[in-house]
């Protein structure tokens, strides 16, 4: 990553008070980007976006992206160069409750962007973010590539496929000129990191059970899937845009894993038993006698691509991602209300990931 690239420059970001989009907020604040946000109210309570005062520094919008008019008014607004689009419905369980709502966001909203994207001149290129499970699963359980088929046998994985292939249809459709915007999808593996307090997510779950001394349950402690830190996802979205603003930038405009190395593709149980290590106290497991939910039981990443072509490579272990997110989490129970202790902490830590070799 390039600070001096990001310094000043205008970028669009949707989901900005969610978990993955309010660490993007503060780390294009840190570089000195000229932020416009877009999302949302924070979806939980408590939520990283209050916590860590991320509207502090950018200019926050309170919007849906289900409303065409409001969204493409504040991107023209924005005069962005660059669009990073993070705003979903982004949690398995909660596809199967409201399955209309989650493929009208996810998939409608995807749209919504792309079409604002077309009639906004400013913007250069955009990083679409879907999901890891917008793939049909492997039956082997064998690493997924870019090129394999896309699917998903629940409402939140088939909403994420489908916006895969709308971001591809308009990208073949609208956006094939040398002169087009650049249009890229990004697909990362399971994320961990500090100020994630959605429900049915194993670390969420973990840390509120540890806190209150309860007994943590898994639905799934055998189920694989490929774990890395928030940054390390965020890191590859930085990168992708970069590359998608240079001058051989078309040939980016495609989609693109992010996930773990090999030894990080661990199962969830095992995450868990880590956790409770680091966090110490007496913290307990059990396993659930049953799981409603059909979720795919191994989930394996392949990011070749992305260390080849684009020098993207993971800097924390699963083991420092994990030390991490717990830390961030004991220093939040510690004291709550003090978000100038949690800015700061979330800040160091993009620190000390920038200067990780």
């Amino acid at each position: 990553m390039n600070p001096g690239f990001w310094n000043g420059r205008r970028v669009f970001l949707t989901g900005h008070t969610g978990f993955k989009g309010a660490w993007l907020a503060l780390w294009l604040q840190k570089v000195g980007a000229d932020v416009t946000a877009f999302s949302l109210a924070p979806p939980t309570r408590p939520n990283l976006f209050e916590a860590a005062r991320v509207a502090q520094g950018i200019r926050s919008i309170i919007g849906d992206i289900r409303d065409y008019e409001a969204l493409t008014t504040a991107l023209r607004d924005s005069q962005a160069s660059i669009v990073f689009h993070l705003a979903a419905q982004a949690i398995v369980a909660e596809g199967y409750r409201a399955a209309r709502d989650t493929f009208a966001t996810n998939l409608t909203g995807t749209v919504n962007l792309l079409e604002a994207i077309r009639g906004c001149p400013t913007v250069e290129a955009a990083v679409i973010v879907t999901s890891d499970k917008c793939y049909m699963p492997s039956p082997e359980g064998k690493p997924l590539h870019e090129t394999d088929p896309l699917g998903g046998k629940d409402p939140y994985s088939a909403s994420k496929s489908c916006a895969e292939i709308a971001t591809a249809a308009w990208r073949d459709s609208f956006f094939h000129a040398s002169n087009s915007p650049r249009i890229a999808s990004a697909r990362a593996g399971n994320v961990i990191g500090g100020g994630d307090w959605a429900t049915h997510r194993l670390l969420p779950d973990l840390v509120r059970a540890f806190a209150a001394d309860e007994a943590v349950v898994l639905r799934m402690p055998g189920a694989i899937r490929p774990w890395q830190h928030v940054l390390e996802a965020l890191a590859g979205y930085l990168l992708l845009a970069q590359h998608l603003c240079a001058e051989d930038g078309m040939r980016f405009a495609r989609s693109w894993n992010f996930g773990p190395v090999e030894a990080d593709h661990l199962a969830v149980g095992e995450v868990a038993k880590r956790c409770a290590e680091i966090w110490g106290g007496g913290a307990r497991i059990e396993v659930a006698d049953a799981n409603f939910q059909k979720e795919t039981w191994t989930l394996r990443l392949d990011a070749t691509q992305a260390s080849e072509a684009l020098g993207w490579h993971p800097r924390w272990s699963v083991e420092q991602a994990l030390r991490n997110t717990i830390d961030w989490y004991q220093a939040w129970y510690s004291t709550p209300n003090d978000s100038s202790r949690i800015r700061a902490l979330t800040l160091t830590q993009i620190d000390e990931y920038v200067v990780t070799p």
